[in-house]
């Protein structure tokens, strides 16, 4: 059993506590430039691989549908970030206050910031980033129950509402926006012609459930 960080924002965070979000999408992250990925089932097994091909040069073989393949520059087998019975803490936006007391204690902002000792508390700043969340600070736990591979615009109503987007039971198309929407939110501008929605980029599929803190 592995146990690994995950990062979330605050919307995901609350979709968590509510029940409402049991999978996450991730992008598969390509190394080289001129690239593809493919599913291959041979002798080795079933694996997903990034190919940098059809580049200039001598022409080596022919795809089903016809697509000329040139010469191979790289070839690489891709590993998911997690597996099957992993644990998972959470990172979220928190911060670290005191009790009058002097006795240290956190606080998350998925919380609204209403809790009484965030709005009360005189010395309380600013919410920290998600990525400096220690270990130690972590309130949710998730197990890996299941990890698969996906095209972004494979996903259906399903999925979408599995991903912790509300239910809207006059348009359903309305969700399938709202996730769009939220997709290219979390996107880099200057990544969205590879990762966000329209470039419908390949992900890893992260299926967990809610499971208590492992004892150390």
């Amino acid at each position: 059993m592995n146990i690994k960080p995950i990062l979330f924002n605050t919307e995901m965070v609350r979709a968590i506590l509510d029940g409402r979000k049991t999978v996450t999408r991730r992008v598969i992250k390509l190394k080289y430039s001129n690239t593809h990925i493919e599913w291959k089932n041979d002798k080795y097994g079933k694996r997903l691989i990034e190919l940098q091909n059809d580049v200039e040069g001598e022409t080596y073989g022919r795809n089903p549908d016809g697509r000329t393949w040139r010469k191979l520059l790289a070839y690489r087998e891709l590993k998911a970030p997690f597996t099957k019975g992993d644990i998972l803490y959470v990172r979220e936006t928190w911060t670290e206050l005191e009790t009058v007391d002097g006795c240290p204690f956190y606080a998350y902002k998925a919380d609204d910031g209403r809790s009484d000792a965030v709005s009360l508390h005189e010395t309380f700043e600013k919410w920290r980033p998600s990525i400096h969340m220690p270990k130690e600070a972590a309130r949710i736990w998730l197990k890996v129950t299941d990890v698969s591979v996906e095209r972004l615009q494979d996903i259906d109503t399903e999925g979408i509402l599995r991903e912790g987007i509300e239910f809207n039971p006059v348009n359903e198309k309305i969700i399938h926006d709202d996730f769009h929407r939220l997709w290219d939110s979390t996107i880099k501008k200057e990544s969205l012609s590879t990762y966000g929605w329209d470039a419908n980029p390949w992900l890893w599929v992260i299926e967990f459930e809610r499971c208590e803190k492992p004892e150390d």
